[in-house]
Formats: C-alpha cells, sequence, structure tokens
C-alpha cells in the first residue's frame, strides 16, 4: 500500500500539470455537465500537429542526426568564447524548428560532456543558462517553435506575417541581449578533437537510417504544410502514426503524451469556465489591456503552456497574448517546462552546482524578461496604433 502511494505520488510530481489540467477540467464539470458542446472544445488540428511533430522529433533524436550536426558546427570551435557562441546559438535557431524541449534535451547533455572532456567545467552554468534562454526565445520566432505558439497560431486564426510581427522583435532583442552576454566569456584554447571523432556506422545501418530519415522529413513537411493551413490535419497526423508503426514503432513510446492530455484537460476547463457568466466576465476583464502582463505573471505560476490555454478564451488580442506567453518563459525555473530540462541535467552531472545554477539563472532570466517586456509593451502600442 505504501509502494503504491509513493508511486502515485511520484507520478503527481513529475506530472504535476499534466494532473492540475486534468483536476481542474473534471471540478468544471461539476458546473457544466458534460452536453453536446463538448466537443467543440477539443482542438483536434493542435494536438494532430502536435503528435507528428512529437514522432518527427523523437525519431530524428534517436537517429543521433542533431548530435551530428552538433559535431559537425563545432569542428571550428577552437575557444572557449567560440564554443559557447556555437552552442548558444544552435539552441537558439534549432529550436524555431524543433521546438524549445528537443533543442535543450539534445544540446545541453553534450554541452556538458565536451566541457568535462575540455576541462572547463566551470563554464557548465552559464553556458546551460544561456543555452536555456536561448532555445525559449528562439522557439519563439515560429508557430512550430514551442506549444504555446501552436496553439495560439491557430486559435486566433493568425496568418504566418501576422504572427511573426509580433515574435521577430522578442527572437531579435534576444539575439543581441545573447550576443552581448556569451561576448563575456573569456577566450581560452579549447582541447577537443577526441570527441568530434565521429564513429563509423555499419554499412547495412546506412540505408535503413536513409529511409528512417526520409520518411521523418516527409511527415515534417506535411506538418509544415498543415500549419500553413495547406493541408488538413490528418494528412501529417496518419503518416506520422502508421509510418511510425511500420517503420520504428518504438519512437511513439518517446512521443510526450503528458502534453497532450494536458492540453486535453486545459480545453475543457477553458471551455466550462467561458460557458460561465460570472468567471468568463471576470477573466476578461483582468486580461482588458492588460494581456502582455497578465500572460507574464500567470506563466510564472503554471509555465506558458497551460497560461496560453486558460487565457486565450477570454480574450480577442491574440498578439499582446502571444508576447507575454513567450516572454513569460523567462523568469520562474516552470515559468517554461524546457527550462526545467536543463536543471535537471546539471543536478545529474554537476550536484553540487545547483544552487549557484538556480542563482545564475533566476539572474540571467529576469534580465531579460526586465529589457523584453517594456520593449514589447512599447512596441504593441505602437502596432496597434498605425
Amino acid at each position: 500500500m505504501k509502494e503504491a502511494g509513493k508511486t502515485f505520488l511520484g507520478f503527481i510530481k513529475k506530472e504535476i500539470v499534466l494532473c492540475a489540467a486534468l483536476f481542474l477540467g473534471a471540478v468544471s464539470m461539476f458546473w457544466v455537465p458534460p452536453d453536446k458542446a463538448y466537443a467543440g472544445y477539443i482542438d483536434f488540428r493542435v494536438l494532430g500537429i502536435l503528435f507528428a511533430l512529437m514522432v518527427v522529433m523523437a525519431g530524428l533524436q534517436e537517429l543521433g542526426v542533431f548530435d551530428r550536426i552538433a559535431r559537425m558546427m563545432l569542428k571550428k570551435a577552437d575557444t572557449t568564447a567560440r564554443l559557447c557562441f556555437v552552442m548558444v546559438f544552435l539552441c537558439f535557431f534549432s529550436a524555431m524548428f524543433i521546438t524549445n524541449d528537443v533543442a535543450l534535451i539534445t544540446f545541453v547533455p553534450f554541452t556538458l560532456l565536451l566541457l568535462k572532456m575540455a576541462g572547463k567545467e566551470e563554464l557548465g552554468v552559464p553556458l546551460v543558462v544561456y543555452e536555456t534562454v536561448a532555445a525559449n526565445m528562439g522557439s519563439a520566432l515560429t508557430p512550430i517553435g514551442n506549444p504555446q505558439n501552436l496553439y495560439l497560431y491557430t486559435a486566433f486564426g493568425m496568418s504566418l506575417p501576422e504572427f511573426m510581427k509580433v515574435t521577430l522583435p522578442i527572437a531579435g532583442l534576444s539575439a543581441l541581449l545573447l550576443l552581448l552576454c556569451v561576448g563575456r566569456i573569456k577566450k581560452e584554447p579549447l582541447e577537443k578533437e577526441a570527441l568530434l571523432t565521429d564513429g563509423k556506422e555499419e554499412d547495412h545501418d546506412r540505408r535503413k537510417q536513409a529511409v528512417l530519415v526520409g520518411f521523418y522529413g516527409l511527415a515534417f513537411l506535411l506538418s509544415l504544410l498543415t500549419v500553413l493551413r495547406l493541408l488538413p490535419v490528418w494528412i501529417p497526423f496518419t503518416a506520422a502514426l502508421l509510418g511510425a508503426l511500420l517503420l520504428r514503432p518504438k519512437v511513439l513510446l518517446r512521443v510526450d503524451y503528458s502534453l497532450l492530455l494536458t492540453f486535453v484537460g486545459f480545453f475543457v476547463f477553458v471551455g466550462n469556465m467561458g460557458r460561465i457568466e460570472a468567471v468568463s466576465g471576470f477573466l476578461a476583464g483582468l486580461l482588458a489591456g492588460r494581456e502582455l502582463l497578465v500572460a507574464f505573471f500567470t506563466s510564472q505560476i503554471i509555465s506558458n503552456v497551460p497560461a496560453a490555454a486558460l487565457l486565450s478564451g477570454f480574450t480577442h488580442n491574440g498578439a499582446a497574448l502571444l508576447a507575454g506567453v513567450n516572454i513569460g518563459g523567462l523568469g520562474t525555473l516552470i515559468a517554461s517546462m524546457a527550462s526545467l530540462i536543463s536543471y535537471k541535467f546539471i543536478v545529474r552531472e554537476m550536484p553540487e552546482k545547483r544552487g549557484k545554477y538556480f542563482r545564475y539563472f533566476t539572474f540571467a532570466n529576469l534580465f531579460f524578461a526586465i529589457l523584453l517586456l517594456p520593449a514589447m509593451l512599447l512596441y504593441l502600442s505602437w502596432l496597434q496604433g498605425i
């Protein structure tokens, strides 16, 4: 009995956002009993695209594609300054297409291994912090960079130009700030030849890997076309599901189903709250003219993905909400769930540095947020006044 209790508590601790979403969705049913309107709550388009993209990224990661890209780019990084520049901006630009979670899962452990072999472990804390900020802010640029972007892009029916009018300034200013931060890192010689030596693959594996890369590339292309509203969602969803079942069934076990269920829970909760006049009126009043700030501070408490799902049903200002949840990824460790990925790697590989990492992370995130928030408030005011 005790073991079952520990297992249950362990699951809640690990999937706190999922449990909160399902709990809120279930509680809301007491006020709004299930009926035909529930079917309209669920955004199957968002869930289908997310599933297809997660299959693609899990598959490419399993094949070591991103690891090879990192090794190739690092061959010319012969100093600590160049190493930091390459790894930070590799996270920044890759997150635009492979999501912030995948970028950090792929490149943070690679970074820590590289620093250990080069005898530069002291750079682990600042470099991983900047990689985390880079992944969160780089992913802000595109609709597929993170789940909240994909959801809001779909929920508000934005066009790509409308979307990037908001996200380009966030990503651009973040890139400039990252350049300033990384530029402060001391330039020292770096020896890493042993790490950058690629292992040789067996010939019989190459053909199979080529087929898999081709499949993932096709599924990714179909997903992009669906994001741009050129294809119906069932096409990338079916392609990813059937392709994985036929070619690599194990990849389906690496899909983040908890994220999909989290969205379902919040879809039900938000849908029900929207049908309770007193609640919807209060939230709409709270958000009116304050979407960016409310989204930012809500993200600090429940993280930016559920904040986007929760607040989207009570405002028509999708641009400000989009800016708020993306900048909202800066701040606390849970503001963006991707940030916890980096923290877990630090705790596992450098446990004695967890306190230093937390302090450095908090300071860096506040620095970026303090500069980005007023800049985007002014920019959005100007944009709406045109």
